[in-house]
């Protein structure tokens, strides 16, 4: 086997091309165009001028066209010059990029912070501390996962992400309560929930088609929203129940910040109930494992209980 292996490894070494060109040359080129001259980009990279110069020779014999000609004192691109500058900023940039990234993990940033949040809560409210965590942590990705009912808690449980934010707080798992999801009856002004001059009954209610959110979770399934009704449409997210109940065949318990247009505009009614049936839901915010949580997941974690937070821990 590892005759094998070593086989492999000398054709692929054998087929891999080294470029001949070094990032400095290109940073040579890259600098004398944007200073002007030999002279100014020496001074810009701390050289001498003649190392300058021989840094461009060498690139012109080693490319098929020059890149740069001299007119005067003066360094102009040549054609080929000015695409493969836009090349070379792209290429240097990334370079860059790369160094910033390893520094990065060397100092024990994540890579990827994941981001379990349940679709009851409008992702506009997390704009904020996704922004300001972008300017700490530039290089690290936020991954967001959109889970539903026991879905959610499975994300928590099972680790499929850093942080959590959901309406369950299971046993021994430390949360931070952030914001409240106001959910109320919605129906079109078509619908006859609407039409109807008296206030509805919660029986009258059940007799209804329901637009219900499909629980993602796997270990035990939750109906939460649903009134036991048989005429039932199930969706897996709050836009389609939206489009469905604007359409006037069902009705449907919707958070208001995902309906303000729509209620604004009269697209949507609130159904008109004899008891009060609306519905406010505490989300928390969790970790999956706080104790092993790198310093970008630690970080993401303050942002949003900093920008988002209106009510205290709590834990169980």
């Amino acid at each position: 086997m590892r005759h094998i292996l070593a086989f492999i490894y000398l054709i692929i070494r054998c087929f891999m091309k080294l470029p001949r060109i070094s990032l400095e040359q290109w940073l040579t080129f890259k600098s004398v165009v944007d200073q002007g001259s030999y002279a100014k980009a020496a001074e810009a990279l701390n050289k001498s001028q003649s190392s300058v110069s021989y840094a461009i020779a060498r690139l012109n014999d080693q490319l098929p066209q020059p890149v740069l000609s001299l007119r005067g004192r003066k360094a102009v691109m040549t054609e080929a010059g000015q695409i493969l500058y836009r090349h070379a900023v792209q290429l240097l940039n990334q370079a860059a990029e790369t160094e910033t990234i390893a520094s990065s993990l060397a100092m024990g940033f994540e890579s990827e912070v994941t981001v379990a949040v349940d679709v009851l809560v409008d992702p506009s409210s997390l704009i904020c501390a996704f922004e300001e965590f972008s300017k700490d942590f530039p290089n690290t990705r936020i991954r967001v996962l959109e889970t539903s009912l026991s879905g959610t808690t499975d994300a928590l449980l099972e680790k499929q992400a850093d942080l959590v934010i959901g309406s369950v707080i299971p046993l021994g798992f430390i949360a931070t309560a952030i914001m409240q999801v106001h959910m109320i009856p919605v129906a079109a002004p078509s619908h006859l929930l609407n039409s109807s001059t008296d206030d509805i009954s919660e029986v009258e209610l059940r007799a209804h088609r329901q637009v219900v959110l499909r629980d993602t979770g796997s270990r035990q399934e939750r109906d939460a929203g649903w009134l036991q009704s048989e005429k039932r449409w199930t969706v897996s997210h709050f836009s389609t129940s939206v489009k469905l109940i604007r359409s006037g065949l069902a009705f449907g318990f919707l958070p208001i910040a995902w309906i303000e247009k729509e209620l604004a505009s009269g697209e949507l009614e609130k159904i008109s109930m004899q008891q009060i049936m609306d519905r406010t839901i505490q989300m928390y915010l969790m970790q999956s494992n706080k104790h092993a949580a790198g310093p970008a997941t630690r970080a993401l974690a303050e942002l949003i209980s900093s920008l988002v937070n209106v009510k205290p821990t709590a834990s169980h």
